[in-house]
Protein backbone atom coordinates (compact mmCIF):
# COMPACT_ATOMS: atom_id res chain seq x y z
CA UNK A 1 0.00 0.00 0.00
CA UNK A 2 1.47 3.53 -1.27
CA UNK A 3 2.10 5.54 1.75
CA UNK A 4 1.89 9.70 0.87
CA UNK A 5 3.96 12.49 2.65
CA UNK A 6 0.05 13.59 4.02
CA UNK A 7 -0.98 10.30 4.65
CA UNK A 8 -0.35 7.27 7.32
CA UNK A 9 -2.05 4.59 6.50
CA UNK A 10 -2.26 0.65 8.32
CA UNK A 11 -4.79 -2.27 8.23
CA UNK A 12 -7.19 -3.49 10.38
CA UNK A 13 -6.44 -5.56 13.10
CA UNK A 14 -8.67 -8.39 14.84
CA UNK A 15 -9.49 -8.99 17.96
CA UNK A 16 -9.53 -12.81 19.36
CA UNK A 17 -11.13 -12.20 22.30
CA UNK A 18 -14.47 -10.75 21.10
CA UNK A 19 -16.72 -11.23 17.92
CA UNK A 20 -16.04 -7.65 16.44
CA UNK A 21 -13.05 -6.29 14.66
CA UNK A 22 -11.02 -3.16 15.48
CA UNK A 23 -10.47 -0.67 12.27
CA UNK A 24 -7.10 1.51 12.24
CA UNK A 25 -7.43 4.47 10.03
CA UNK A 26 -5.54 6.84 8.33
CA UNK A 27 -4.72 10.74 9.15
CA UNK A 28 -6.74 13.04 6.99
CA UNK A 29 -4.08 14.94 4.58
CA UNK A 30 -5.78 18.52 5.75
CA UNK A 31 -3.19 19.97 7.02
CA UNK A 32 -2.42 23.49 9.11
CA UNK A 33 0.57 25.65 8.39
CA UNK A 34 1.37 28.16 11.31
CA UNK A 35 3.98 30.10 10.91
CA UNK A 36 6.14 32.37 13.88
CA UNK A 37 7.75 35.05 12.71
CA UNK A 38 10.69 36.09 15.19
CA UNK A 39 12.69 39.62 15.16
CA UNK A 40 15.96 37.86 13.83
CA UNK A 41 16.85 39.47 10.26
CA UNK A 42 15.26 37.39 7.67
CA UNK A 43 18.80 35.73 6.61
CA UNK A 44 18.56 33.88 9.44
CA UNK A 45 15.89 31.61 9.99
CA UNK A 46 12.12 31.07 10.24
CA UNK A 47 10.37 28.31 12.54
CA UNK A 48 7.58 26.31 10.85
CA UNK A 49 5.54 24.52 12.76
CA UNK A 50 2.72 22.31 11.41
CA UNK A 51 -0.31 21.16 13.16
CA UNK A 52 -2.49 18.15 11.62
CA UNK A 53 -5.96 17.56 11.94
CA UNK A 54 -7.27 14.50 13.21
CA UNK A 55 -9.40 13.74 10.86
CA UNK A 56 -9.85 9.73 10.09
CA UNK A 57 -10.85 7.39 7.56
CA UNK A 58 -13.01 4.30 8.36
CA UNK A 59 -12.02 1.46 5.91
CA UNK A 60 -13.77 -1.26 5.18
CA UNK A 61 -11.96 -4.07 6.94
CA UNK A 62 -10.83 -7.31 5.03
CA UNK A 63 -12.95 -10.37 7.65
CA UNK A 64 -11.35 -13.16 5.91
CA UNK A 65 -9.01 -14.21 3.30
CA UNK A 66 -11.83 -14.24 0.56
CA UNK A 67 -13.31 -10.98 1.46
CA UNK A 68 -12.91 -8.72 -1.36
CA UNK A 69 -15.92 -6.19 -0.48
CA UNK A 70 -18.33 -6.07 2.55
CA UNK A 71 -21.78 -5.00 2.80
CA UNK A 72 -22.87 -2.58 5.77
CA UNK A 73 -25.19 -4.15 7.99
CA UNK A 74 -25.97 -1.31 9.98
CA UNK A 75 -24.28 2.00 11.57
CA UNK A 76 -24.66 1.55 15.08
CA UNK A 77 -23.52 5.04 15.71
CA UNK A 78 -24.82 8.30 13.72
CA UNK A 79 -23.37 11.12 12.55
CA UNK A 80 -22.58 13.52 15.02
CA UNK A 81 -22.35 10.93 17.70
CA UNK A 82 -19.28 10.97 20.27
CA UNK A 83 -17.04 7.54 20.09
CA UNK A 84 -15.03 5.80 22.56
CA UNK A 85 -11.88 4.02 22.07
CA UNK A 86 -12.95 0.39 21.64
CA UNK A 87 -16.49 0.99 21.01
CA UNK A 88 -18.52 -1.02 18.22
CA UNK A 89 -19.35 1.63 15.51
CA UNK A 90 -20.59 -0.41 12.19
CA UNK A 91 -21.70 -4.03 11.34
CA UNK A 92 -19.99 -5.04 8.31
CA UNK A 93 -21.49 -8.42 6.72
CA UNK A 94 -18.51 -10.75 4.62
CA UNK A 95 -18.56 -13.28 2.85
CA UNK A 96 -18.50 -15.71 6.05
CA UNK A 97 -20.32 -13.44 9.10
CA UNK A 98 -21.49 -10.35 10.57
CA UNK A 99 -19.12 -8.63 12.41
CA UNK A 100 -19.02 -5.27 14.74
CA UNK A 101 -16.02 -3.27 13.76
CA UNK A 102 -14.89 -0.99 16.78
CA UNK A 103 -12.49 2.00 16.13
CA UNK A 104 -8.91 2.70 17.99
CA UNK A 105 -9.78 6.19 18.69
CA UNK A 106 -12.07 8.76 20.52
CA UNK A 107 -13.54 10.88 18.79
CA UNK A 108 -17.16 11.75 16.50
CA UNK A 109 -18.10 10.17 13.67
CA UNK A 110 -18.22 12.99 11.18
CA UNK A 111 -19.82 11.75 8.31
CA UNK A 112 -21.30 8.37 6.94
CA UNK A 113 -19.89 7.67 3.58
CA UNK A 114 -21.51 4.32 2.91
CA UNK A 115 -25.02 3.71 3.78
CA UNK A 116 -26.72 0.97 5.36
CA UNK A 117 -27.52 -2.18 2.20
CA UNK A 118 -24.61 -0.49 0.87
CA UNK A 119 -21.28 -2.16 -0.27
CA UNK A 120 -17.83 -1.12 -0.56
CA UNK A 121 -14.55 -2.42 -1.46
CA UNK A 122 -12.25 -3.87 0.97
CA UNK A 123 -9.59 -0.54 1.88
CA UNK A 124 -12.64 1.66 0.95
CA UNK A 125 -13.34 4.69 3.15
CA UNK A 126 -16.97 4.37 4.89
CA UNK A 127 -16.86 6.77 7.26
CA UNK A 128 -15.08 10.10 8.69
CA UNK A 129 -13.90 10.31 12.44
CA UNK A 130 -13.25 13.46 13.80
CA UNK A 131 -10.76 14.30 16.78
CA UNK A 132 -13.03 16.98 18.26
CA UNK A 133 -16.87 18.24 17.45
CA UNK A 134 -15.18 21.32 15.92
CA UNK A 135 -13.54 19.82 13.02
CA UNK A 136 -16.93 17.52 12.44
CA UNK A 137 -18.20 19.93 9.81
CA UNK A 138 -14.83 20.61 8.78
CA UNK A 139 -14.48 16.58 7.79
CA UNK A 140 -17.99 16.63 6.44
CA UNK A 141 -16.61 19.73 4.35
CA UNK A 142 -13.19 17.65 3.16
CA UNK A 143 -15.23 14.54 2.52
CA UNK A 144 -17.72 16.37 0.06
CA UNK A 145 -15.31 17.84 -1.81
CA UNK A 146 -13.03 14.44 -1.92
CA UNK A 147 -16.49 12.30 -3.31
CA UNK A 148 -17.36 14.75 -5.86
CA UNK A 149 -13.63 15.27 -7.68
CA UNK A 150 -10.98 12.51 -6.39
CA UNK A 151 -9.12 12.51 -9.29
CA UNK A 152 -8.44 16.43 -9.33
CA UNK A 153 -7.61 16.13 -5.98
CA UNK A 154 -5.23 13.97 -6.49
CA UNK A 155 -3.56 15.92 -9.18
CA UNK A 156 -2.91 18.51 -7.15
CA UNK A 157 -1.16 16.74 -4.32
CA UNK A 158 2.33 17.51 -4.20
CA UNK A 159 4.99 14.05 -4.74
CA UNK A 160 6.39 13.07 -1.41
CA UNK A 161 9.85 14.73 -0.31
CA UNK A 162 12.58 12.19 -0.97
CA UNK A 163 13.79 9.75 1.64
CA UNK A 164 16.20 10.56 3.95
CA UNK A 165 18.19 9.06 6.58
CA UNK A 166 16.03 11.23 8.91
CA UNK A 167 13.51 9.48 10.55
CA UNK A 168 10.75 12.30 10.71
CA UNK A 169 7.89 10.96 8.59
CA UNK A 170 5.70 12.12 11.07
CA UNK A 171 5.83 15.86 9.80
CA UNK A 172 4.44 16.11 6.60
CA UNK A 173 4.57 19.16 4.42
CA UNK A 174 2.09 21.33 4.27
CA UNK A 175 -0.12 20.89 1.40
CA UNK A 176 -0.69 23.99 -0.78
CA UNK A 177 -3.94 25.55 -0.66
CA UNK A 178 -4.86 25.41 -4.38
CA UNK A 179 -8.33 25.37 -5.66
CA UNK A 180 -9.06 22.89 -8.10
CA UNK A 181 -9.27 23.60 -11.57
CA UNK A 182 -11.97 23.99 -13.30
CA UNK A 183 -13.50 21.42 -15.47
CA UNK A 184 -15.92 18.57 -15.32
CA UNK A 185 -16.64 17.14 -12.47
CA UNK A 186 -16.67 13.61 -11.93
CA UNK A 187 -19.44 11.60 -10.61
CA UNK A 188 -19.43 9.71 -7.38
CA UNK A 189 -21.14 6.62 -7.21
CA UNK A 190 -21.50 3.89 -5.65
CA UNK A 191 -20.01 0.41 -7.61
CA UNK A 192 -23.82 -1.33 -7.85
CA UNK A 193 -24.85 1.93 -8.95
CA UNK A 194 -22.80 2.30 -11.90
CA UNK A 195 -23.46 -1.32 -12.68
CA UNK A 196 -27.07 -0.39 -12.74
CA UNK A 197 -26.75 2.75 -14.90
CA UNK A 198 -24.68 0.24 -17.64
CA UNK A 199 -27.14 -2.00 -17.09
CA UNK A 200 -29.99 0.26 -17.49
CA UNK A 201 -28.68 2.21 -20.16
CA UNK A 202 -28.58 5.75 -17.78
CA UNK A 203 -26.24 8.53 -18.21
CA UNK A 204 -25.32 8.40 -14.54
CA UNK A 205 -23.87 11.84 -15.14
CA UNK A 206 -26.96 13.15 -15.41
CA UNK A 207 -28.38 11.76 -11.95
CA UNK A 208 -28.37 13.88 -8.73
CA UNK A 209 -27.26 11.92 -6.15
CA UNK A 210 -29.39 11.66 -2.70
CA UNK A 211 -26.63 9.34 -0.76
CA UNK A 212 -23.89 11.28 1.47
CA UNK A 213 -22.47 13.73 0.15
CA UNK A 214 -24.09 13.84 -3.41
CA UNK A 215 -23.12 9.59 -3.51
CA UNK A 216 -25.36 8.54 -6.72
CA UNK A 217 -26.81 5.48 -5.29
CA UNK A 218 -28.47 2.38 -6.71
CA UNK A 219 -31.99 3.74 -6.02
CA UNK A 220 -31.11 7.04 -7.82
CA UNK A 221 -30.07 4.67 -10.76
CA UNK A 222 -32.93 2.66 -10.78
CA UNK A 223 -35.67 5.93 -10.44
CA UNK A 224 -33.95 7.07 -13.10
CA UNK A 225 -33.97 3.93 -15.30
CA UNK A 226 -38.16 4.35 -14.45
CA UNK A 227 -38.35 1.25 -12.24
CA UNK A 228 -39.33 0.61 -8.81
CA UNK A 229 -36.62 0.81 -6.63
CA UNK A 230 -35.46 -2.23 -5.04
CA UNK A 231 -35.48 -2.09 -0.95
CA UNK A 232 -32.47 -3.93 -1.10
CA UNK A 233 -28.70 -3.95 -2.34
CA UNK A 234 -30.05 -6.86 -4.65
CA UNK A 235 -30.28 -6.19 -8.59
CA UNK A 236 -33.69 -6.25 -10.06
CA UNK A 237 -34.12 -8.46 -13.14
CA UNK A 238 -33.43 -5.62 -16.29
CA UNK A 239 -36.48 -4.67 -17.97
CA UNK A 240 -37.47 -7.05 -20.65
CA UNK A 241 -35.78 -5.19 -24.22
CA UNK A 242 -37.88 -4.22 -27.14
CA UNK A 243 -39.12 -7.42 -29.10
CA UNK A 244 -36.43 -6.47 -31.82
CA UNK A 245 -33.49 -6.62 -28.98
CA UNK A 246 -34.86 -9.86 -27.83
CA UNK A 247 -34.63 -11.46 -31.57
CA UNK A 248 -31.13 -9.80 -32.17
CA UNK A 249 -30.32 -10.87 -28.61
CA UNK A 250 -31.69 -14.94 -29.26
CA UNK A 251 -28.89 -15.46 -32.12
CA UNK A 252 -26.11 -14.46 -30.17
CA UNK A 253 -26.60 -16.32 -26.83
CA UNK A 254 -26.83 -20.03 -26.02
CA UNK A 255 -28.60 -19.47 -22.88
CA UNK A 256 -32.45 -20.67 -22.31
CA UNK A 257 -35.18 -18.14 -22.43
CA UNK A 258 -36.37 -17.78 -18.44
CA UNK A 259 -39.51 -20.39 -17.97
CA UNK A 260 -42.97 -18.47 -17.29
CA UNK A 261 -43.36 -17.12 -13.89
CA UNK A 262 -39.45 -18.11 -12.65
CA UNK A 263 -37.89 -15.47 -11.03
CA UNK A 264 -34.01 -14.29 -11.08
CA UNK A 265 -32.29 -15.13 -7.06
CA UNK A 266 -29.09 -13.35 -7.17
CA UNK A 267 -26.51 -14.62 -4.97
CA UNK A 268 -26.24 -13.72 -1.32
CA UNK A 269 -22.32 -12.97 0.46
CA UNK A 270 -21.72 -16.31 1.47
CA UNK A 271 -23.51 -18.04 -1.62
CA UNK A 272 -20.65 -16.02 -3.83
CA UNK A 273 -17.63 -17.03 -1.48
CA UNK A 274 -18.86 -20.87 -2.19
CA UNK A 275 -19.80 -20.46 -5.64
CA UNK A 276 -15.97 -18.93 -5.97
CA UNK A 277 -14.68 -21.42 -4.04
CA UNK A 278 -15.81 -24.84 -6.19
CA UNK A 279 -15.45 -22.82 -9.49
CA UNK A 280 -11.13 -22.73 -8.09
CA UNK A 281 -11.58 -26.25 -6.72
CA UNK A 282 -12.03 -27.74 -10.58
CA UNK A 283 -8.73 -26.98 -11.29
CA UNK A 284 -7.36 -29.31 -8.85
CA UNK A 285 -6.70 -32.75 -9.60
CA UNK A 286 -8.77 -35.08 -7.34
CA UNK A 287 -9.46 -38.73 -6.93
CA UNK A 288 -11.65 -40.47 -4.50
CA UNK A 289 -11.39 -43.70 -2.15
CA UNK A 290 -14.71 -45.26 -0.16
CA UNK A 291 -14.01 -47.45 2.59
CA UNK A 292 -17.13 -49.33 5.30
CA UNK A 293 -16.81 -48.66 8.71
CA UNK A 294 -18.42 -50.94 11.36
CA UNK A 295 -19.90 -48.73 14.30
CA UNK A 296 -21.07 -51.22 16.40
CA UNK A 297 -18.36 -50.21 19.30
CA UNK A 298 -18.68 -46.55 18.49
CA UNK A 299 -22.56 -46.47 18.55
CA UNK A 300 -22.31 -47.98 21.78
CA UNK A 301 -19.73 -45.30 23.16
CA UNK A 302 -21.63 -42.95 21.64
CA UNK A 303 -24.94 -43.85 23.78
CA UNK A 304 -22.63 -43.41 27.32
CA UNK A 305 -20.93 -40.50 26.38
CA UNK A 306 -23.87 -38.63 24.84
CA UNK A 307 -25.58 -37.87 28.05
CA UNK A 308 -22.33 -35.71 29.38
CA UNK A 309 -22.78 -33.44 26.21
CA UNK A 310 -20.56 -35.61 23.65
CA UNK A 311 -21.64 -35.23 19.97
CA UNK A 312 -21.39 -37.92 16.78
CA UNK A 313 -19.45 -35.12 15.26
CA UNK A 314 -16.70 -34.39 17.91
CA UNK A 315 -16.53 -38.56 18.26
CA UNK A 316 -15.90 -38.49 14.01
CA UNK A 317 -13.55 -35.39 14.39
CA UNK A 318 -11.22 -36.74 17.30
CA UNK A 319 -11.24 -39.83 15.13
CA UNK A 320 -10.48 -38.34 12.26
CA UNK A 321 -7.57 -36.09 13.85
CA UNK A 322 -5.90 -39.21 15.28
CA UNK A 323 -5.98 -41.06 12.52
CA UNK A 324 -4.46 -37.53 10.53
CA UNK A 325 -1.06 -37.75 13.09
CA UNK A 326 -0.17 -41.11 12.23
CA UNK A 327 -0.58 -39.74 8.12
CA UNK A 328 0.42 -36.14 7.62
CA UNK A 329 0.36 -36.21 4.35
CA UNK A 330 -3.35 -36.52 4.14
CA UNK A 331 -3.21 -32.99 6.34
CA UNK A 332 -0.57 -31.35 4.19
CA UNK A 333 -1.59 -28.62 1.89
CA UNK A 334 -0.80 -27.51 -1.59
CA UNK A 335 -1.34 -23.80 -2.78
CA UNK A 336 0.86 -23.22 -5.52
CA UNK A 337 0.79 -26.49 -7.62
CA UNK A 338 4.39 -26.12 -7.43
CA UNK A 339 5.10 -27.40 -3.70
CA UNK A 340 3.17 -28.63 -0.83
CA UNK A 341 3.56 -28.21 2.89
CA UNK A 342 2.95 -30.47 6.07
CA UNK A 343 1.09 -28.47 8.09
CA UNK A 344 2.29 -28.31 11.62
CA UNK A 345 -1.55 -28.38 13.56
CA UNK A 346 -4.44 -30.74 12.75
CA UNK A 347 -7.36 -28.24 12.45
CA UNK A 348 -10.80 -30.78 11.08
CA UNK A 349 -13.01 -28.27 9.87
CA UNK A 350 -16.70 -29.32 9.80
CA UNK A 351 -19.44 -28.56 7.65
CA UNK A 352 -22.56 -26.76 8.59
CA UNK A 353 -25.75 -26.25 6.66
CA UNK A 354 -27.19 -22.62 7.79
CA UNK A 355 -29.73 -20.28 6.55
CA UNK A 356 -28.62 -19.11 3.09
CA UNK A 357 -25.58 -20.97 2.61
CA UNK A 358 -22.62 -23.54 4.34
CA UNK A 359 -20.09 -22.68 6.67
CA UNK A 360 -16.99 -25.25 8.20
CA UNK A 361 -16.27 -24.04 11.46
CA UNK A 362 -12.58 -25.07 12.65
CA UNK A 363 -11.83 -27.94 15.47
CA UNK A 364 -8.53 -27.12 16.09
CA UNK A 365 -5.68 -29.29 17.22
CA UNK A 366 -8.51 -31.60 16.99
CA UNK A 367 -6.29 -34.53 17.96
CA UNK A 368 -5.05 -33.16 21.07
CA UNK A 369 -8.15 -32.08 22.84
CA UNK A 370 -9.88 -33.59 25.50
CA UNK A 371 -13.16 -35.10 23.56
CA UNK A 372 -15.36 -33.58 26.22
CA UNK A 373 -13.40 -30.48 25.39
CA UNK A 374 -13.87 -30.87 21.84
CA UNK A 375 -17.64 -31.42 22.37
CA UNK A 376 -18.08 -27.98 24.34
CA UNK A 377 -15.82 -26.03 21.55
CA UNK A 378 -18.05 -27.51 19.02
CA UNK A 379 -21.01 -26.55 20.45
CA UNK A 380 -19.44 -23.09 20.82
CA UNK A 381 -18.67 -22.83 17.22
CA UNK A 382 -21.84 -24.17 15.74
CA UNK A 383 -24.02 -21.60 18.14
CA UNK A 384 -21.60 -18.53 16.59
CA UNK A 385 -22.13 -20.51 12.87
CA UNK A 386 -25.60 -19.49 13.40
CA UNK A 387 -25.69 -16.27 14.42
CA UNK A 388 -22.82 -15.77 11.82
CA UNK A 389 -20.61 -14.33 14.74
CA UNK A 390 -17.14 -16.44 13.98
CA UNK A 391 -13.90 -15.14 14.01
CA UNK A 392 -12.35 -15.04 10.98
CA UNK A 393 -10.20 -17.56 12.28
CA UNK A 394 -12.76 -20.19 13.32
CA UNK A 395 -13.42 -20.68 9.84
CA UNK A 396 -10.52 -20.16 7.95
CA UNK A 397 -7.70 -22.47 9.80
CA UNK A 398 -8.64 -25.93 8.71
CA UNK A 399 -6.37 -28.68 6.96
CA UNK A 400 -8.93 -31.02 6.56
CA UNK A 401 -12.53 -30.91 6.24
CA UNK A 402 -15.49 -33.44 7.38
CA UNK A 403 -18.63 -33.62 5.64
CA UNK A 404 -21.39 -35.75 7.51
CA UNK A 405 -24.68 -35.99 5.79
CA UNK A 406 -25.37 -39.39 7.67
CA UNK A 407 -27.37 -37.78 10.35
CA UNK A 408 -30.03 -37.13 7.06
CA UNK A 409 -29.85 -40.83 6.24
CA UNK A 410 -27.57 -40.31 3.10
CA UNK A 411 -25.88 -43.52 2.70
CA UNK A 412 -23.10 -42.11 1.06
CA UNK A 413 -22.55 -39.34 -1.15
CA UNK A 414 -18.37 -37.34 -2.46
CA UNK A 415 -17.33 -33.88 -1.24
CA UNK A 416 -16.30 -31.34 -2.91
CA UNK A 417 -12.26 -30.58 -1.92
CA UNK A 418 -11.93 -27.23 -0.29
CA UNK A 419 -9.18 -24.95 -2.01
CA UNK A 420 -6.08 -25.31 -0.21
CA UNK A 421 -6.43 -28.54 1.91
CA UNK A 422 -5.26 -32.23 1.01
CA UNK A 423 -8.76 -34.19 1.88
CA UNK A 424 -12.34 -34.04 3.03
CA UNK A 425 -14.28 -36.89 4.43
CA UNK A 426 -17.63 -37.47 3.33
CA UNK A 427 -19.48 -39.45 6.24
CA UNK A 428 -22.41 -41.71 5.17
CA UNK A 429 -25.53 -43.22 7.77
CA UNK A 430 -24.93 -45.97 9.44
CA UNK A 431 -27.01 -48.48 8.82
CA UNK A 432 -27.45 -52.20 9.79
CA UNK A 433 -25.86 -54.60 7.00
CA UNK A 434 -25.27 -58.35 5.94
CA UNK A 435 -21.71 -59.23 6.09
CA UNK A 436 -20.05 -62.08 5.95
CA UNK A 437 -16.51 -62.87 8.24
CA UNK A 438 -13.84 -64.52 6.88
CA UNK A 439 -14.66 -68.03 7.47
CA UNK A 440 -18.06 -67.41 5.30
CA UNK A 441 -20.36 -66.68 7.96
CA UNK A 442 -23.15 -64.22 7.85
CA UNK A 443 -24.19 -61.25 10.47
CA UNK A 444 -25.84 -58.23 10.54
CA UNK A 445 -23.74 -55.29 11.67
CA UNK A 446 -23.51 -51.93 11.93
CA UNK A 447 -21.67 -50.04 8.86
CA UNK A 448 -21.02 -46.63 7.58
CA UNK A 449 -19.47 -45.49 4.13
CA UNK A 450 -16.73 -42.81 4.44
CA UNK A 451 -15.96 -41.48 0.96
CA UNK A 452 -12.61 -39.44 1.08
CA UNK A 453 -12.03 -36.93 -1.98
CA UNK A 454 -8.24 -35.87 -2.00
CA UNK A 455 -5.71 -33.92 -3.72
CA UNK A 456 -3.67 -35.69 -6.12
CA UNK A 457 -0.70 -34.05 -6.58
CA UNK A 458 0.01 -34.02 -2.76
CA UNK A 459 -1.83 -37.74 -1.98
CA UNK A 460 -1.80 -40.74 -3.29
CA UNK A 461 -4.30 -43.78 -3.86
CA UNK A 462 -1.91 -45.92 -0.87
CA UNK A 463 -1.51 -43.10 1.13
CA UNK A 464 -5.46 -42.52 1.44
CA UNK A 465 -5.65 -46.80 1.56
CA UNK A 466 -3.62 -46.70 4.68
CA UNK A 467 -5.60 -43.59 5.96
CA UNK A 468 -8.79 -45.26 5.73
CA UNK A 469 -7.42 -48.75 7.40
CA UNK A 470 -6.30 -45.93 10.67
CA UNK A 471 -9.42 -44.37 10.78
CA UNK A 472 -11.50 -47.80 10.94
CA UNK A 473 -9.58 -49.28 13.23
CA UNK A 474 -9.92 -46.35 15.76
CA UNK A 475 -13.71 -46.29 15.11
CA UNK A 476 -14.25 -50.38 15.19
CA UNK A 477 -12.29 -49.75 18.71
CA UNK A 478 -12.99 -46.22 20.09
CA UNK A 479 -12.08 -46.56 23.54
CA UNK A 480 -8.55 -44.46 22.27
CA UNK A 481 -10.92 -41.93 21.55
CA UNK A 482 -11.62 -41.02 25.23
CA UNK A 483 -8.48 -41.25 26.81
Amino acid sequence: MAVSSSSFLSTASLTNSKSNISFASSVSPSIRSVVFRSSIPPSSHRRVMTVRSKIREIFMPALSSTMTEGKIVSWIKTEGEKLAKGESVVVVESDKADMDVETFYDGYLAAIVVGEGETAPVGAAIGLLAETEAEIEEAKTKAASKSSSPSAAEAVVPSPPPVTSSPAPAIAQPAPVTAVADGPRKTVATPYAKKLAKQHKVDIGSIAGTGPFGRVTATDVETAAGIAPSKSSVAPPPPPPPAAAVNEKATTTNLPPLLPDSSIVPFTAMQSAVSKNMIESLSVPTFRVGYPVNTDALDALYEKVKPKGVTMTALLAKAAGMALAQHPVVNASCKDGKSFSYNSNINVAVAVAINGGLITPVLQDADKLDLYLLSQKWKELVGKARSKQLQPHEYNSGTFTLSNLGMFGVDRFDAILPPGQGAIMAVGASKPTVVADKDGFFSVKNRMVVNVTADHRIVYGADLAAFLQTFAKIIENPDSLTL
